[in-house]
């Protein structure tokens, strides 16, 4: 690994997700909290009723790219 590097680049590289950045996301619809789904890599916003997908260990909050709940 280089050095200087986050350590959750090799989490990110893996296409996991670091939880540590849960911490700083809500829901970019109601500013709620945000639930981690680990079996889908998603972000559960069950305010706004949308999870909002990981890619590569990225989340992706745009609405345009959520799925909506059932």
């Amino acid at each position: 690994m280089t050095e200087g590097l986050p350590q959750l680049v090799p989490e990110a590289e893996r296409g996991g997700f670091d939880r540590r950045m849960l911490e700083a996301l809500v829901c970019p619809l109601t500013q709620a909290p945000l639930h981690y789904d680990a079996e889908r890599q998603e972000l559960v916003s069950k305010a706004a009723a949308l999870a909002f997908p990981i890619r590569r260990g990225i989340p992706i909050m745009l609405v345009d790219e959520a799925r909506p709940l059932d």
